[in-house]
């Protein structure tokens, strides 16, 4: 039976024995039962999973160095779901500690199906926003790499920390500016867009905006940040004409 076609109360029980058994797993260091999760059809299960990791890594100082090489080994799956969640687990890690997981960004970002690339980007959202200072920093390292997709990937990565912090990331995405491939600048677009139409955001990006040299992509980026508003008018802090009011009043100084 799939997840969600349980009741509230037994979804609840079975995350709390789905954590109970990783916890023992990682206890007696066995992965069987580990895996049985990690390999589960139901996504909702495999999220349960790698949450979990995450919650016995943050109880269990002692079983630290073990979690980190069973999950090192689980990395090494054949199958890519596996391999998905065993870097959403190190996401959850990461969060507190990215130091400790770097190793599953660093392989993970090369991992050749788009599912577990995807997991990178995910955990690179979660931990560069309560996690920013190593995760910004490591972004850092792939921001010029030779394959777009990295750098994509990347760019997306960040978005959510910039949805709060505007101004932790938008040197980051200034660096972007002028790459000449067109998923990559799209992308970059499409985060300023995505942090622009956020409470108290848009002075800082558009300021920052300002200081920018390709003009041709401001001004592409400055339509996004205005259509985004507009098409996310309930959840924005401006109406597009407000926003568009204040874009227009600061570039005409």
């Amino acid at each position: 039976m799939a997840f969600y076609d349980l009741s509230k109360g037994d979804r609840v029980r079975l995350v709390r024995r789905i954590q109970e058994n990783i916890g023992e797993g990682f206890r007696h260091g066995e992965a069987g039962c580990i895996l049985k999760y990690f390999s589960d059809d139901d996504t909702y299960v495999r999220k349960a999973a790698y949450q979990a990791v995450g919650k016995v890594y943050k109880s269990s100082p002692e079983l630290h160095a073990r979690i980190l090489v069973i999950l090192k080994t689980i990395l090494r799956s054949d199958l890519a779901k596996v391999r998905q969640t065993a870097v959403n687990a190190a996401g959850e890690i990461g969060i507190h500690n990215f130091e400790a997981v770097q190793y599953f960004f660093d392989t993970g970002l090369f991992d050749p199906h788009h599912s577990v690339r995807n997991a990178v980007i995910g955990s690179l959202k979660k931990m560069s926003e309560k996690n920013p200072v190593p995760t910004l920093q490591w972004a850092k390292l792939y921001l010029h790499h030779d394959d777009k997709e990295i750098r994509r990937e990347v760019c997306h990565g960040i978005e959510l920390r910039g949805r709060t912090h505007p101004q932790d990331i938008l040197p980051l995405l200034e660096q972007l500016q002028h790459d000449k491939t067109s998923r990559v600048r799209n992308t970059l677009i499409h985060v300023l867009g995505q942090i622009a139409y956020k409470k108290g955001c848009l002075p800082v990006v558009v300021q920052a905006l300002s200081a920018w040299d390709n003009q041709i992509l401001v001004k592409e980026a400055i339509e996004e940040i205005v259509d985004v508003h507009r098409r996310y008018k309930n959840f924005a802090a401006l109406t597009a004409g407000e926003a568009k009011t204040y874009i227009e009043q600061y570039f005409s100084k």
